[in-house]
């Protein structure tokens, strides 16, 4: 996994992984991103294998235990990226859960995927959250678009100074941008490790609890493969979160180019079934990032 990427290095590793993506992703240092290389099992160890000698994972839910894993190191700034197949079939009451987490017990910085399980041959919906100086309740929620439980798909959360954008397969489906200087919380401080966690939420996660999961379906599998994270680690460099030379603070990634845009109002048209800024019963007026502009 890579710490920091050049220009002309990222055009050699682009190349390098455009021919041999589908055996592994490669790190900076060219060697495979394998999963124990880069993380640890947090949480039921039973519950988590590994595939093609560490290069995938499968993550297992059964009436004995979900699980989780997470990066050996925290980051501030970049960006992290992991190509994820969903439960397949009748997943309703499961969360497959991607994310960034400061770790801190009071004021804590996270950034979400939350995949929410459906009843068979309904949409999958993506929940996506942001959490900003202990701040969270930001909620947006899209449907995908695609069967995520059918293949790999890649989801992705770009980090800088600028904004931060999450993608699903190179398309923005939301936008948080800093807007510090109307004094509205934005991450920055703290490092965040890469997490994921699979587990029961049939409480909430499938038509707000409604549909509850289906033990007789268990156990229930989501598949992740090509872990990438290019940032600044923590510990590590102390200019390095600063340095406006990372690739990740350039000029064509403090703002969505105008293909990106075109996708963004594209999902958000069409696909978005939740935001949190539209919701009254829930904030009579509007919380003040969203009508800070894009």
């Amino acid at each position: 996994m890579a710490l920091y990427l050049s220009w002309s290095w990222r055009a050699v590793v682009a190349s390098f992984c455009f021919c041999f993506l589908s055996l592994f992703s490669l790190s900076a240092f060219g060697r495979p991103a394998t999963f124990l290389q880069d993380f640890q099992v947090t949480w039921s160890d039973s519950h988590i294998r590994q595939i093609d000698g560490g290069r995938a994972i499968q993550l297992v839910l059964d009436q004995n235990s979900g699980c989780g894993f997470a990066s050996k190191h925290k980051y501030l700034f970049g960006r992290v990226s992991m190509k994820i197949k969903l439960i397949p079939g009748d997943s309703a009451g499961t969360v497959t859960a991607f994310y960034m987490n400061s770790d801190t017990n009071t004021v804590r910085d996270e950034l979400d995927f939350e995949f929410l399980g459906n009843r068979t041959g309904q949409p999958y919906t993506v929940q996506t959250n942001i959490y900003a100086h202990g701040k969270g309740d930001r909620e947006q929620r899209v449907n995908l678009w695609f069967d995520p439980a059918a293949d790999f798909h890649t989801y992705t959360i770009l980090w800088n100074h600028h904004h931060i954008v999450f993608y699903v397969d190179d398309v923005p489906i939301r936008v948080y941008k800093n807007n510090e200087a109307r004094g509205i919380p934005y991450p920055k401080l703290q490092p965040m490790g890469v997490f994921s966690t699979l587990w029961e939420a049939d409480d909430w996660a499938t038509r707000g609890g409604l549909e509850k999961i289906d033990w007789s379906k268990a156990p229930f599998y989501s598949y992740y493969k090509d872990f990438d994270i290019e940032g600044c680690p923590v510990p590590g460099p102390a200019s390095c979160a600063s340095s406006t030379n990372n690739w990740w603070e350039g000029a064509s990634y403090q703002a969505l180019n105008a293909l990106e845009y075109r996708r963004y109002r594209w999902v958000r048209i069409n696909h978005m079934i939740y935001d949190y800024c539209t919701d009254r019963s829930r904030y009579p007026v509007a919380p003040p990032e969203c009508t800070a502009g894009f």
